[in-house]
């Protein structure tokens, strides 16, 4: 009897049908420091631990990205949530799964040798913003509340490569970017330190990157999303403790993928935009209301988010697939 059930239980490990779930998370843009823990987390094997076969991809923005996972082209997505809001408030089947970054990371940003540390630094500058990007929409809103005018300096516009080089070339004395994405980007390509003046600190509450996944595909795969977004937790909580390690992953799966300080770097200034703003949740992608009515309010009135999304806004995430918190 006893030989029968090892011969059994060996027969069901070796079936097709206790496989991993092949599933593809696609990254809003190329990879940089801010990815480190998907590639930490399939390194180290949290994934494969809960039967996942993750592939990574990057990706090409968070809008093209939330019409890949409307498609169900990808099961997962990493973009920007008030991005995804957008989609989803005109009917895209999407849903944010865990959020997490919960500040913003949207700043002014420009070479600390030129001493551009806080609001009316600004004044007598130029610069550099990419028109209809998440970044330029925020920014009226910033000028609100430091008390700055348009007047007050100078703007040029352009393309994303566009608004790097007018910083790196001396033509903008700063660019709206986020704070671990181009500031690095400068960093790599000149070796000077650059100084971010980040909205968050100016009373901007906003979240930004998070999980989605179509919501067919949600209803159709639960305890597969659970397994995904315990694995993500788990990530995020362990690469957090190991950054170098972490943006080390990423050169391990992709060589071309960045320079190991900056990528470290990076990821380091990701890590305190984990923290909940309210004090509520210590668990990774775990977001409060209060949070995301805040994004909701601000999206409405200066991103462009149809206004009907301030009495939806809790059809746009879920929390319910993420591990039980433990605080």
């Amino acid at each position: 009897m006893k030989k029968t059930v090892v011969a059994l239980a060996a027969i069901l490990v070796a079936s097709p049908a206790f496989a991993a779930d092949k599933v593809t998370l696609m990254l809003n843009w190329y990879v940089y420091g801010e990815h480190a823990p998907f590639y930490y987390g399939k390194e180290k094997g949290y994934f494969k631990d809960q039967g996942i076969d993750l592939e990574i991809q990057e990706g090409r923005g968070s809008a093209t990205v939330t019409q890949v996972v409307a498609a169900k082209t990808v099961q997962f997505g990493y973009v920007d949530v008030p991005t995804m809001m957008r989609a989803a408030v005109k009917g895209a089947p999407v849903v944010a799964v865990g959020v997490a970054l919960q500040t913003n990371p949207m700043s002014a940003m420009g070479f600390t040798d030129k001493n551009i540390r806080k609001p009316e630094d600004i004044k007598g500058k130029t610069v550099a913003t990419t028109p209809g990007d998440s970044m330029s929409q925020i920014w009226p809103l910033f000028l609100k509340k430091t008390g700055l005018k348009e007047t007050d300096f100078k703007t040029v516009s352009g393309d994303a490569t566009t608004k790097l080089n007018a910083v790196i070339n001396g033509q903008a004395d700063l660019l709206l970017g986020y704070v671990m994405d181009q500031s690095m980007k400068i960093k790599d390509a000149t070796g000077k330190d650059v100084t971010p003046i980040k909205f968050s600190d100016y009373g901007i509450n906003l979240v930004s990157s998070g999980i989605i996944t179509n919501t067919d595909y949600l209803k159709e795969n639960q305890d597969l999303v659970k397994r995904f977004m315990a694995a993500s937790v788990k990530s995020i909580e362990e690469a957090s403790k190991h950054p170098k390690d972490a943006a080390q992953a990423i050169l391990n799966a992709n060589p071309k993928g960045g320079k190991i300080d900056t990528l470290t770097q990076g990821f380091e200034l990701t890590i305190p935009l984990y923290k909940d703003p309210a004090g509520k949740s210590k668990q990774p992608l775990r977001v409060s209301d209060s949070n995301m009515k805040d994004t909701v309010d601000v999206m409405v009135e200066y991103g462009g988010l149809d206004a009907k999304a301030k009495t939806d806004y809790k059809n746009y995430y879920t929390d319910a697939y993420l591990p039980a918190a433990t605080n």
